[in-house]
């Protein structure tokens, strides 16, 4: 099973340079274990306010219980709230994710579908055909790198574009853009993403 948890960390009020350092090194290397291991797949900054310490982290774990026993191994813990979303597989996810590109920006994408009322069901069948066949033409060319159903109902995918720009033109080439609402959150890299410190 795949989750994806938002990790908010706070650090309290007369805790020292040194000891933050301490510890955010300690877990480096531990994220570095949990990675090797399997059970750390990837690691992102979201955009940040001032102040904010928050990164975005996708795990493979067994089950909730399993997951919550890696959480909690990381040395981070002792000042961080975890939010976690189990993900589902989506049909048309890529078969083999695509490599980072260098110089590009991910992207996380929220969808929600909304079919119009009286839309006749061969319309509906032949617009969710043109999704698929658009998002293996997308993974293919580098675009599209995973894709996930969501508890709640939604998809989140993960993208990679050389500029907003052309993030916002890819999502309005799907077949289905007429009829989702998005949410696309910038994503930075983050010192301990397996996907980048891997040799």
């Amino acid at each position: 099973m795949q989750f994806l948890v938002t990790m908010t960390t706070q650090v309290p009020d007369g805790v020292t340079d040194a000891e933050v350092d301490e510890v955010r090194g300690r877990e480096a290397a531990h994220s570095r274990k949990l990675a090797a291991a399997g059970q750390l797949l990837r690691l992102w900054r979201p955009p940040l306010q001032p102040g904010e310490w928050r990164t975005f982290g996708l795990f493979e774990a067994q089950d909730a219980e399993q997951l919550e026993q890696v959480l909690a191994s990381m040395p981070l813990r002792i000042w961080r709230h975890d939010d976690v979303m189990l993900l589902e597989p989506h049909p048309n996810d890529p078969a083999s994710p695509t490599p980072l590109g260098a110089g590009a920006t991910e992207y996380f994408t929220i969808f929600s579908l909304t079919i119009p009322e009286g839309t006749a069901p061969q319309f509906v069948d032949e617009k969710v055909a043109g999704e698929a066949t658009s998002t293996r033409r997308l993974a293919a060319e580098g675009k599209l790198i995973r894709l996930w159903k969501r508890a709640d109902g939604r998809a989140l995918g993960l993208w990679q574009a050389d500029s907003p720009e052309e993030m916002a033109t890819i999502l309005k080439s799907l077949p289905l853009a007429d009829w989702l609402e998005t949410d696309t959150i910038p994503l930075t890299a983050h010192p301990s993403d397996p996907a980048r410190t891997a040799a």
